[in-house]
């Protein structure tokens, strides 16, 4: 401020120039020559001159006034145009199924920033581990992170067209207790599938089996090879309905269903190298072509988004 009045050369335009009061520059002004132990400015009822002592401070003060001007209009900048480093989490299988795919048109659109893409199916802390957002597919219950929806997912109880002509095609939740049912491990209420049938009746069963797994992928091949049980997120399970691999059984049923989100510690002063990767991400995922609706044009009864 003491540069800026000396500059004008009147506190009353160095305080317009500034967007504050008289008094606000006055009072500034008033303190530093208190700090100083000197008076930096003389002051009559019509004129306002530089005193030696504030001569030789004035070339100073101006400097450290258009450094901190230019200072600021880089920060302005930087925090403005998408560049600089941003720590992504993602779940494993979808992460490398359906993000990392995308990142090379990301790339050509914003060459100036650079994605530490951490893919696992445990549940990253975005705080506790520094991260600056998530792809998180959930059930999102109520918490402090800032969380855009950007498609559904459901989940279907799978099995392979073998091991149905083997062991039987179940007819009710209760009947799975006689199956072998693999189960994943990195779900916040393990070991419990819950059931809504259209008509509105509520089940909930313990699947056991053999296999319990921290990865989907793990869980394919014991599918596949017509031995088990399980359910599957629909970003994996459609791939494998097409040429009838696996088929979806107690489709009357649904389980809870979910949806991909883009996760943020919080919505407030999100930087332009945040916000343009959660818009990336939103346009490109948000037609969802996982689905089974997009992929076979099939509904599951009852859907909705928990």
């Amino acid at each position: 401020m003491f540069a800026k009045v000396a500059e004008e050369g009147s506190f009353a335009a160095a305080a317009a120039t500034m967007g504050v009061s008289v008094a606000t520059v006055s009072r500034a002004v008033t303190r530093l020559e208190e700090r100083l132990g000197g008076r930096l400015f003389n002051r009559t009822s019509r004129r306002l001159a530089l005193t030696d002592y504030g001569h030789t401070l004035a070339e100073r003060a101006a400097k450290i006034y258009a450094d901190a001007e230019e200072a600021e209009d880089f920060a302005r900048e930087t925090s403005s145009r998408p560049r600089g480093l941003v720590k992504l989490a993602a779940p494993l299988s979808f992460g490398a199924r359906w993000v990392a795919p995308l990142l090379p048109e990301f790339f050509r659109i914003y060459p100036d920033i650079a994605v530490d893409l951490h893919l696992t199916d445990a549940h990253a802390d975005l705080i506790g581990d520094g991260f600056d957002a998530a792809l998180r597919i959930a059930i999102m219950e109520d918490s402090s992170l800032a969380a855009r929806l950007i498609a559904p997912v459901r989940r279907f109880v799978v099995a392979s067209p073998a091991y149905l002509l083997r062991c039987g095609r179940p007819q009710h939740p209760h009947d799975l207790g006689a199956h072998e049912c693999l189960t994943y491990a990195n779900r916040s209420k393990r070991d419990v599938w819950r059931f809504t049938h259209q008509s509105g009746e509520e089940c909930t069963i313990r699947p056991t089996g053999p296999l319990r797994v921290t990865s989907v992928e793990a869980l394919l091949p014991m599918l596949i090879a017509g031995l088990a049980i399980t359910e599957l997120p629909e970003f994996v399970a459609t791939q494998y309905f097409a040429d009838k691999q696996l088929e979806p059984i107690l489709t009357d049923w649904r389980l809870p269903e979910g949806g991909l989100y883009f996760v943020t510690p919080t919505a407030r002063a999100r930087p332009a190298k945040v916000s343009a990767l959660a818009d990336f991400f939103i346009s490109r995922l948000a037609a969802a072509e996982w689905s089974a609706e997009t992929l076979m044009g099939w509904k599951p009864p009852g859907h909705r988004i928990e």
